[in-house]
């Protein structure tokens, strides 16, 4: 950097907090992921995680799922719009988890799935933080389809077929569902 630049802003600690969290958690599952981890990948002292989260790892984990949720609702719905028809949306949404699948070498999957599958039975409040994100997906989707039922087993396939492609390390079970999704999508 030349001496006259300013070097750009840090993130505000508690962002970064959340954002670490967020990257560990999808990577590693909210029981793979220890505070001092969170920090240190946040370049932030230890104590100013329980300032921001007195609640400790579970606020922070319900923060970190509505977030998530909020911003992957987001990208997917940008995938989703830029196609004519909900068969190439649906398709084009699954082809790009396999393209972000392969890309990171099988680590970037849904974070809502990855600590959904880890706490639906051991801890509610995290429970209903997930189940609340999966409900706004399916009526994000519900608006575009039409339908419901359609949009929740879409939903529940691409879930699924995150789960599938991570164990096998292969993008083939999330192309596969997509075909059976875009399907789904385009059946009257």
């Amino acid at each position: 950097m030349a001496e006259t630049e300013v070097p750009p802003e840090r993130a505000p600690t508690r962002e970064r907090i959340l954002f670490a969290a967020a990257e560990l958690f999808r990577r590693q599952g909210y029981n793979g992921t220890g505070l001092k981890q969170v920090v240190a990948e946040a370049e932030a002292p230890f104590g100013s995680l329980y300032h921001h989260f007195p609640g400790g790892k579970q606020e922070l984990a319900e923060e970190v799922v509505r977030m998530a949720g909020a911003f992957f609702q987001a990208l997917v719905i940008a995938v989703y719009d830029e196609e004519r028809t909900p068969e190439a949306s649906v398709r084009a949404v699954f082809t790009g988890a396999a393209e972000t699948l392969q890309a990171s070498d099988f680590e970037d999957a849904c974070p809502i799935e990855t600590v959904a599958l880890e706490v639906a039975s051991t801890d509610e409040r995290l429970r209903e933080a997930t189940a609340a994100v999966f409900e706004r997906w399916t009526e994000a989707l519900t608006e575009r389809l039409g339908d419901r039922r359609r949009a929740l087993a879409i939903i529940a396939a691409l879930e699924g077929a995150f789960i599938l492609s991570r164990a096998s390390r292969s993008t083939e079970p999330m192309l596969a569902t997509g075909e059976m999704a875009a399907a789904l999508a385009a059946a009257d």
